[in-house]
């Protein structure tokens, strides 16, 4: 049996390194550029600091350590085509022929909706979240926030709301090839909602607005990806009488 999974094993080292070059070339490339990356990340920050705050760093080598932070997440962004490409190429043997031609239709929905949910985060999720916990107390304290600790924070909730908005993707293609149905989703929503909260309250900032940014955009997809997966993969009938 084990020597069954040797080859699934040396083609998941392949590809993880295709995939993980591609990062690193992407890191180089940004690392070139990565003041006016960090800028571009600081942006919904500074936009509702107040005027007597600055972004600060407390420790000799934070500086350089948030410039390789801050590429090496440029550089996963610019690699998300190649990792999806050879995440394709990775499960595209188990396939049949004729599922194996979407390659190009995932590699590129499956960036775009990375990307629009990434956008998502960073034009509304975060300016709103950062005005509301920036400001609050602003009378009476003086903002000081650490550019490694935001940026750590930053990077969460980007790739949260990234991932979050592959779900649609996912279900197509799960529904593909029959592993879930639609009955599948709607039998399960209850118990998603509590997750997707559960997830929201995880990984955005300690206020129930933020929460509710992530929780309702995945709920509301979660409600598109019943829709795909009832045209792609619909529940068949038991019986010949349920048809009727």
């Amino acid at each position: 049996m084990f020597e069954d999974l040797i080859p699934h094993l040396v083609e998941l080292r392949k590809r993880l390194f295709i995939a993980a070059m591609s990062v690193v070339v992407g890191f180089v490339v940004c690392f070139l550029f990565w003041e006016n990356i960090l800028d571009f990340l600081l942006a919904p920050l500074e936009g509702v600091l107040p005027p007597s705050s600055n972004v600060i760093f407390t420790h000799p080598a934070e500086a350089f350590f948030t410039a390789m932070k801050v590429s090496f997440f440029a550089g996963f962004l610019l690699s998300l085509p190649v990792i999806f490409w050879q995440l394709w190429l990775f499960i595209a043997p188990g396939l049949y022929d004729n599922e194996k031609k979407y390659i190009l239709p995932f590699v590129a929905s499956a960036t775009i909706m990375f990307l629009i949910g990434s956008s998502f985060c960073y034009f509304i999720v975060l300016p709103t979240a950062f005005d509301f916990l920036i400001n609050f107390g602003g009378d009476t304290f003086t903002a000081l926030p650490r550019v490694g600790e935001y940026i750590g924070f930053f990077i969460k909730l980007i790739l949260a709301f990234g991932i979050s908005f592959e779900l649609p993707i996912i279900t197509f293609f799960l529904a593909l090839i029959g592993l879930i149905t639609d009955k599948d989703l709607a039998g399960f929503f209850r118990y998603a909602i509590v997750i997707i909260f559960i997830f929201a309250a995880i990984m955005t900032p300690p206020d129930i607005f933020s929460q509710f940014m992530l929780a309702v955009p995945l709920i509301l997809l979660y409600g598109v990806s019943i829709f795909i997966a009832k045209t792609v993969n619909p529940q068949k009938p038991l019986f010949e009488d349920e048809k009727k």
